[in-house]
């Protein structure tokens, strides 16, 4: 197809045809409200700026008169029907409408006939250009009449294009009003008059010039109305209120109020003829706005159809009957309020554009937008004049009312009304966009919503400022009527006639559903409330005009005590529903809280009445729920409340706080029914009155109040506050009262516990309470009337006269009244005047001792009232004691000279008598106490001290049991002997064993022995510290002495705590002779001693002291830390104090080389500050080669040293310091330099012990250099060694699991990392520098094996072939510490043939298949991970403890030899015998790969230590089940590092030959003698240090033994026949048997059955726990110790799901391992 601008440019014009009469019809079908040729006529009017208008309604009769007769044209008939104006009405020809505004001019001309071209003034309110075309809806041809011009519109030719014909009217014609004549298309009733005066008036009511409106009937005015505006008042805008927009778009500038008057004048007809007023309010169904984005889009939207709507005919009034004057004229009025919001506009020029586009003008700058607001006054004036008017139809002013039932009456104005309702009672004017039809606010269009939306928001910000006025004139009118009433609130009726307004005000704007627009009121209330975010909202409550957030919704229950709480009167909840849940809804008011509550109470003090209301809304409260905060609320609810009593205004009114109330009085039950109410109640008591209106327990329930009681009552009553009050409640003066209150506690006495009884009885003793005859008496003044001894006694009596008897006599008891007369009454008359003896009295005191109370008897047991026997004169006898003081008058007692009561011949004393015990009673002793006694014992006359001393022997059992000689440390009572005399010794001092007479202890007299230790409680030993003072001070000092005192010491060395054992081994008192004297003695400290034995034969007896008294004596020196021999430590220490001097007693080099050895094996036992002296003394033995003299002679300068043979040198030995010293780890270089260096012995053990102090390896300090002759190229000679050595390396390697390598066989095959070159001349020049010498000897060699770096390994070969330099140098790079051994081995196999290499025993082809397919194995599944492993994961390290493959696979190689030799399957047929070293070489092997260093094999040598730890719950881990193979250890416990593991090695005979495998029939013999061999462990506590023993099994063969190794376990508990240890690092481990409990039992259920298969005794098998550590298990003097954490870390969790095979596998295991048991149970 050609381009778009090719065809534009060929084609030709064509206009587009509008069929104007179908889009006049579809302009005039959107238009569907009443009146609305009339209502786009008054906006037009009201733009031209008229002041009045007249519509004329007129029939034909009368337009043909007025054209012929203008006379009859002005005549009116003045006394017309009604029927004749209902005939007229019926059929009208013509509407004319007429203003006199501004003429037309021009453009309005034009404009007139142009649809859709508004208005493009600003000011003026038409938009759209259609509103003129209203007129077609009832007239084809409408004709107008302006400023002398007229213009007429008709069809052309009667078809659908519209024309029109404009000209001038005749001068004489020219009127200054505009006219618009409409021809009906059909002749027509008028619309209803009274309906068409209705809508007048609401559209005249927004109209900006227009005044006056009059409505004609031919020539009959039947209506007028004439609007008058006050002066506008400005009230400007309420402070808080939000004046700007949302958008920023509008903003008010001030707030006006203006009243506005309306008066009609109407004939009678017009109401006749108007629509009834209903009686039910009918609301149309909400339809959606239409909206549209221009005028075109809502007018073509409505083109689906051709058809021309026709307005429907209103139907005729029913002509009334009533007969009064039709044409009378009827007058009304109605005045408004106006609140006239001034806004300011400012847009942007995009939304203007937009604006302009849509409504073809631009929007205002500035702009009004009002509000009608109907006051009650004026809103109940309406609804009265309702009633008034003569007719049905109502007011004509009921358009403007309020519509204050939200029924949908008020509408948004643009001008004039449009169909849209506000949603509130008031009508809004305002510059809105309508949609074309002008029924609704146009909200659709997106640029129009804007400006509408902008305008809503005035709307809701004009609402809320006019809430704000208005509630703020009701408050100055509530304050101002409460000011002149001189009252806090206004009169009922004010405040009735106050919230009437109120109500009025809130129904006002309320917001109801908006049609046919919803979102109109949503918006608008929306702005309502935004506007004013942070303003306070008014509303009308029970105190006036507050702030809605202070105001609570009314709740009855609340309304009888909280009397100031601003709440929302019923009326107003009632009658303004919708607003008030609106404001709930929006938080605004809330109910009744318990802060309100509190606030209150806070505030003012509250009536009985009230307080009972409170009260009661509390029960209700917490019957219904209970808070959480109970408590605290409560306590806040009390504190807040306050009570007052009486008048608010009285003097006498009394003010009770309610937190100070703490009891409440049960008026229907005890004792708040014999509680007088009218005497005084303690201020804590509820009130009575309040009280006895609830249950009592409800309120003791609800209220923290405990019920008053009889004691409460009490206390408060005999308080002296309260006698203060008066003599008639003062109990100490009135009779009465004090009866009455007497009469109370006695009705309640016997209800009252025994210990109130007692507090009730307090309060009344002391105070002057009781009624007697001689006045009020205090209780112990008072006598009951039995006690009549003496007449003038107070007696009790009451008076009313009531006998005391029953409850009351209790009462009086209780409180002290006394039944007897008072003992010093008795002592003063009677015994003073020694008419009584103590017999007589003690006689009258038993008849009356029922009624003495404990503070009488404990009195009388005070009083000194008793003379004492006595042989002196009579003053002595005077005197008078307590009866405590006295003894009973019996013989025995007199003889110890004790004081005795003066009892008298008659009666007779009699121990039984009544009379004695109530002596006893009253402390009367009958034997004396323990001290008296003891002093007696140790007095100085020695009958008394002997007599005493019997006494309380003799009395022990019965008297002085409770005796404790520590209480008596001070004194002298027991009879002692002292290095052979008698004395008198303290408790303390002696001892019952007489052994220790001999160590100068005292000790108990022999006549005493049998009661020393049970009744005298003599020590039998003396304690330790004693003995470590003894031995302090006066220490033995001859060695016959010390064996004597070391023996008896030995048997209590129990007795000595640890602390005194380590003071004792530091102690000087063993006597020691002194070398080279036979008399002089010196004291050592024990710890300075040693005993004698093997040791004493070496040269150590020249270092150290050595004793021996005897095996007793020396069991007590060891206890204080003597030992049999000296310690690594101490031997170090000593070598370090002088190493030549050392030297010298070791008697040179072979003795001073087995202490290196000695210090070697021990090493970790040296502490760090040790060790650090060895590395800078010189201590180390070194040595060096010297040529012997006669070989000196012989050798030319010229010869080499490495020539010499080794019987050519001799050695010089010295001590040098360990940097001076050097490890000959190299042969070669050893030949060569060994003549200038100190090297060290050469044993492993001693290089190793060198190498820690920091010794180097020869080989490390020397460097090579090498030169060559010229390279022969491509040599054979080459190619052969370099295949040899790659032929016979497997071999080699195989034989050197052990070894440490640096590179593996399969590198070394590759081509490009071993190269083999020929030289025709090797030189090597290899130099020394060490202890400042430089050493440098050249060599000429056949081979030499190097590699830089990480580059490949170079043989360089000489014309020579010698195997072993090869060997030598490839063994160098291949391992990391190379031996010589390993050097003979490859040199052996290098240079021997490979079928001599299968006669010695080398399976050779099996070797090299084993090798080749483990690695093609190897290399497959390095494969396989490379391709499974992400490459940054396949590179991660190994842990420690884990071998590496090579390793795993030389290990596995090892243990398969081993199996085989072990198994008996070396037959020699298939597998000819290869060399011992291949045996030793795979147990070296395991020792390397654990810790242990190489031995060479001996006859029936086996090292045992306890079972290390290996991996956790997997049997593959533990030893295998096949005889004599070594554990296979693949990784680490998380437990501590690996220790040495145990291994197996063949068993050979008492001569070094090798054997086969050990017999079953020996395996059974070992393993039940192993069995039989267990023993209990009866030890409570397991210590030893840490030292590894070989053991004898049976005859020659070892087991596994934990003595040696250290520990310290103490025995906590068992569990059936199993002991459980814990270690002692472990805190608190009395209670780990009980935490551990389950686990224990389970581990016990497991090795039971154990047990049961070896037959192994269960109290032979222990159980310990330690918190580290490496050891599962091992055996101590034939008992096996298993560790439960290790069953806890590796089976527990299993054993509980209930899988027991692994477990029992695993410890069948340990325990046989551990037994040394080589043998399996498969279980």
């Amino acid at each position: 197809m050609p381009p778009k601008d090719m065809l534009w440019e060929s084609g030709h014009d064509e206009s587009v045809e509008v069929n104007q009469r179908a889009l006049i019809d579809k302009v005039l079908a959107r238009y569907s409200g009443e009146f609305t040729v009339f209502r786009e006529l008054l906006q037009n009017s009201d733009d031209a700026s008229a002041k009045s208008v007249e519509i004329h309604f007129e029939t034909k009769d009368f337009l043909d008169k007025r054209g012929n007769n203008e006379e009859a044209y002005n005549a009116e008939s003045s006394n017309e029907k009604k029927h004749e104006l209902d005939q007229k009405a019926a059929l009208v020809h013509q509407w004319t409408f007429r203003n006199d505004g501004m003429s037309f001019r021009d453009e309005d001309w034009n404009r007139l006939k142009k649809i859709a071209e508004g208005n493009p003034d600003e000011e003026k309110i038409g938009a759209f250009g259609v509103g003129f075309y209203s007129l077609f809806s009832v007239t084809e041809e409408p004709f107008v009449t302006s400023g002398g011009q007229w213009m007429g519109f008709y069809w052309k030719d009667k078809k659908d294009q519209l024309f029109a014909r404009r000209g001038k009217l005749p001068s004489a014609d020219t009127d200054v009003w505009t006219t618009f004549e409409m021809s009906l298309r059909e002749p027509a009733p008028i619309p209803r008059a009274f309906d068409l005066t209705r809508f007048l008036a609401s559209s005249l009511t927004f109209m900006t010039h227009l005044r006056e409106v009059s409505v004609f009937l031919d020539d009959r005015r039947i209506s007028r109305l004439n609007k008058n505006a006050g002066s506008p008042n400005s009230v400007g805008i309420p402070q808080g209120l939000k004046n700007l927009s949302l958008r920023g778009i509008m903003q008010v500038k001030d707030i006006q109020t203006t009243p506005l008057s309306i008066k009609t004048e109407l004939i009678r007809w017009v109401y006749m003829s108007g629509s009834e007023r209903k009686s039910t309010v009918v609301v149309s169904k909400p339809t959606p706005a239409v909206g549209s984005g221009s005028f075109f889009s809502s007018l073509f939207a409505s083109l689906s159809g051709t058809s021309t709507p026709q307005r429907p005919v209103t139907p005729l009034q029913p002509v009334s009957a009533n007969d009064a004057d039709s044409t009378e004229i009827i007058e009304s009025s109605v005045t408004l309020s106006v609140f006239t919001a001034e806004v300011m506009v400012k847009i942007d020029q995009k939304l203007r554009r937009e604006l302009n586009r849509a409504t073809k003008k631009n929007p205002p700058t500035s702009m009004r937008l009002e509000l009608i607001y109907t006051g009650k006054d004026e809103y109940d004036a309406s609804i009265e004049e309702d009633k008034k008017q003569p007719e049905m139809t109502g007011s004509v002013f009921q358009g403007l009312r309020a519509d204050i039932e939200g029924v949908g009456a008020a509408k948004i104005f643009i001008g004039h009304a449009t169909g849209q309702t506000t949603g509130i009672a008031g009508h809004i004017a305002a510059r809105f966009i309508p949609t074309v039809e002008r029924e609704s606010i146009d909200l659709m269009d997106r640029t129009v919503a804007v400006w509408n939306e902008e305008l809503l928001y005035v709307g809701g910000f004009l609402a809320r400022a006019a809430y704000e006025l208005e509630m703020a004139n009701l408050r100055r009118l509530w304050n101002g009527a409460a000011d002149s009433e001189s009252l806090r609130v206004p009169s009922d009726t004010v405040q009735a006639w106050l919230r009437g307004r109120g109500l009025h005000l809130l129904k006002f704007f309320t917001f109801h559903h908006s049609t046919p627009s919803s979102l109109v009121s949503t918006k608008l209330e929306a702005a309502f409330f935004a506007s004013a975010p942070n303003q306070p909202f008014p509303i009308i409550s029970s105190t006036g005009i507050r702030n809605v957030v202070d105001v609570r919704i009314q709740d009855q229950v609340f309304s009888e005590f909280l009397k100031e709480l601003p709440t929302l009167p019923e009326d107003v909840v009632n009658g303004a529903p919708k607003m008030i849940s609106s404001l709930r809804s929006r938080g605004m008011i809330k109910e009744i809280e318990f802060m309100d509550v509190l606030h209150e109470l806070r505030a003012r003090p509250l009536s009985e009445t009230e307080i009972v209301a409170c009260f009661k809304w509390w029960l209700t409260m917490q019957s219904q729920s209970v808070p959480q905060n109970l408590v605290q609320i409560r306590s806040e609810l009390l504190n807040a409340a306050v009570l007052i009593l009486g008048d608010r205004d009285a003097d006498d009114a009394k003010i009770v706080p309610m937190s100070a109330i703490q009891t409440l009085l049960n008026v229907r039950g005890m004792p708040g029914a014999i509680i007088p109410t009218d005497g005084p109640l303690p201020p804590h008591l509820l009130p009575v009155s309040i009280s006895k209106q609830f249950d009592h327990s409800k309120l003791a329930a609800a209220f923290p109040w405990r019920e008053l009681t009889l004691l409460d009552w009490l206390r408060y009553v005999t308080a002296p506050t309260v006698s203060a009050l008066g003599v008639d409640y003062d109990f100490t003066s009135s009779p009465q009262w004090a009866e009455r209150v007497l009469e109370v506690v006695s009705r309640a006495w016997q209800q009252l516990p025994r210990s109130t009884q007692q507090e009730v009885a307090a309060l009344f003793q002391g105070k002057v309470c009781v009624p007697t005859s001689a006045g009020m008496r205090m209780p112990d003044e008072s006598y009951f009337a039995s006690a009549h001894i003496f007449r003038d006694l107070p007696m009790v009596l009451f008076p009313s006269g009531n006998q005391i008897k029953g409850p009351m006599e209790k009462v009086l008891v209780a409180i002290g009244v006394r039944q007897h007369v008072e003992l010093q009454i008795v002592f003063n008359r009677m015994i003073k005047t020694g008419d009584w003896t103590i017999a007589e009295l003690i006689k009258y005191l038993v008849a009356v001792q029922a009624t003495l109370s404990s503070a009488e008897v404990d009195r009388l047991r005070m009083t000194a009232a008793f003379p004492k026997e006595s042989n002196l004169d009579n003053n002595e006898k005077s005197a008078r004691f307590k009866a405590s003081e006295l003894y009973e008058p019996i013989d025995t007692l007199r003889k110890l000279g004790l004081p005795i009561i003066s009892w008298g011949d008659h009666p007779k004393w009699r121990s039984n008598s009544e009379e004695a015990k109530f002596l006893y009673s009253l402390g009367l002793r009958r034997y004396p106490p323990l001290p008296i006694i003891l002093n007696l014992a140790s007095n100085p006359d020695e009958s008394v001290r002997s007599l005493a001393l019997k006494y309380f022997l003799d009395n022990f059992a019965t008297k002085y049991s409770d005796y404790d000689p520590t209480a008596f440390v001070d004194l002298s009572f027991v009879p002692a002997i002292k290095n052979g005399s008698s004395h008198m010794a303290k408790p303390s001092e002696v001892f019952s064993n007489g052994s220790w007479a001999s160590l100068g202890f005292p000790v108990v007299d022999p006549s005493l022995q049998m009661d020393a230790s049970s009744k005298l409680k003599i020590r039998e030993h003396p304690p330790g510290a004693a003995l470590v003072n003894l031995l302090k001070q006066s220490p033995p000092h001859a060695e016959a002495d010390a064996r004597t005192w070391f023996g008896i010491l030995a048997t209590r060395v129990s007795d000595f705590s640890k602390a005194q054992l380590e003071v004792l081994s530091r102690l000087p008192f063993v006597p020691v002779k002194t070398p080279g004297s036979d008399a002089a003695i010196r004291m050592l400290s024990p710890n300075q001693c040693y005993f004698s034995g093997d040791s004493n034969l070496q040269f150590h007896s020249r270092l150290f002291v050595f004793v021996d008294f005897g095996l007793q004596a020396n069991q007590f020196l060891s206890a204080c830390g003597t030992k049999h021999e000296p310690s690594v430590e101490e031997i170090t220490k000593i070598m370090l104090e002088n190493p030549r001097h050392f030297y010298d007693l070791a008697e040179g080099r072979d003795n001073y080389l087995i202490e290196l050895r000695n210090i070697a094996v021990n090493f970790r036992l040296i502490s760090p500050t040790t060790v650090a002296r060895l590395k800078r003394s010189a201590i180390l033995l070194g040595s060096r080669r010297v040529k012997k003299s006669s070989v000196a002679e012989k050798v030319r300068p010229s010869d080499r040293q490495d020539d010499l043979e080794e019987e050519d040198w001799d050695f010089e030995y010295d001590l040098v310091t360990p940097d001076r010293v050097v490890i000959a780890d190299d042969s070669n270089l050893y030949q060569l330099f060994g003549s200038s260096i100190f090297t060290a012995p050469q044993e492993e053990l001693i290089e190793g012990f060198y190498s820690q102090l920091g010794s180097k390896s020869l080989g490390t300090l020397v460097r090579e250099e090498y030169s060559t002759g010229n390279e022969i190229k491509e040599s054979r000679k080459a190619a052969e060694v370099r295949s040899l050595v790659l032929e016979r390396l497997p071999l080699f390697l195989h034989e050197q699991p052990h070894t440490r390598r640096r590179i593996t066989f399969d590198w070394l095959n590759d081509d490009r990392n071993f190269i083999v070159k020929m030289f025709g001349k090797l030189m090597v020049v290899k130099s020394l520098q060490f202890d400042g010498k430089p050493l440098r000897r050249t060599q000429e060699s056949s081979a030499v094996a190097k590699r830089v770096g990480r580059g490949p390994i170079e043989l360089w070969l000489a014309g020579r072939d010698q195997v072993d330099i090869v060997s030598t140098s490839m063994c160098r790079l291949l391992f990391e510490s190379p031996k010589i051994n390993d050097s003979l081995l490859f040199m052996t196999i290098l240079s021997t043939d490979l079928r001599a290499l299968k006669r010695r025993g080398y399976n050779v082809d099996r070797i090299l298949r084993q090798q080749k397919a483990q690695r093609e194995a190897q290399a497959e599944a390095a494969a396989r991970s490379s391709a499974l492993i992400p490459e940054s994961r396949s590179q991660s390290p190994t842990l420690p403890g884990t071998l590496k493959a090579e390793e795993k696979h030389e290990i596995s190689s090892a243990q398969t030899e081993l199996a085989k030799l072990q198994l008996g399957t070396n037959d020699p047929l298939r597998n000819p015998p290869r060399a011992s070293s291949t045996i030793r070489q795979s147990l070296d092997l395991w020792k390397r790969r654990f810790g242990a260093k190489p031995q060479p094999v001996k006859g029936s040598e086996d090292e045992t230590n306890s079972l290390p730890a290996g991996k956790p719950g997997n049997v593959d881990n533990i030893p295998s089940p096949q005889i004599g193979i070594p554990p296979q250890i693949t990784s680490e416990l998380n437990m501590g590092p690996l220790e040495q593991t145990h291994q197996s090695k063949p068993q050979g005979d008492r001569n070094g030959s090798r054997s086969g495998v050990t017999p079953p029939s020996m395996i059974a013999h070992n393993v039940n003698l192993a069995i039989n061999a267990c023993k209990q462990e009866k030890s409570d506590r397991l210590q030893s240090r840490e030292r590894m023993q070989m053991v004898e099994e049976t005859l020659k063969e070892g087991y596994c033994d934990g003595s040696g190794e250290s520990l310290d376990l103490v025995r906590v508990g068992d569990m059936g026949s199993v002991n459980f240890f814990v270690s002692k690092d472990i805190s608190d481990a009395e209670s780990l048997m009980a935490a551990k409990a389950e686990s224990l039992a389970r581990f016990i259920y497991v090795i039971q059955p154990l047990c049961e298969a070896y037959k192994l005794p269960m109290s032979s098998t222990h159980i310990y726990y330690d918190s580290v550590g490496h050891r599962i298990a091992f055996n101590r003097n034939a008992s096996l110790f298993l560790n439960l954490r290790y069953f806890e870390a590796w089976h527990d969790e299993s054993v509980q799901r209930g899988e027991m095979r692994d477990a029992q596998v695993s410890w069948s295991v340990v325990s046989v391992a551990c037994r040394r048991v080589l043998t399996y149970v498969q279980l």
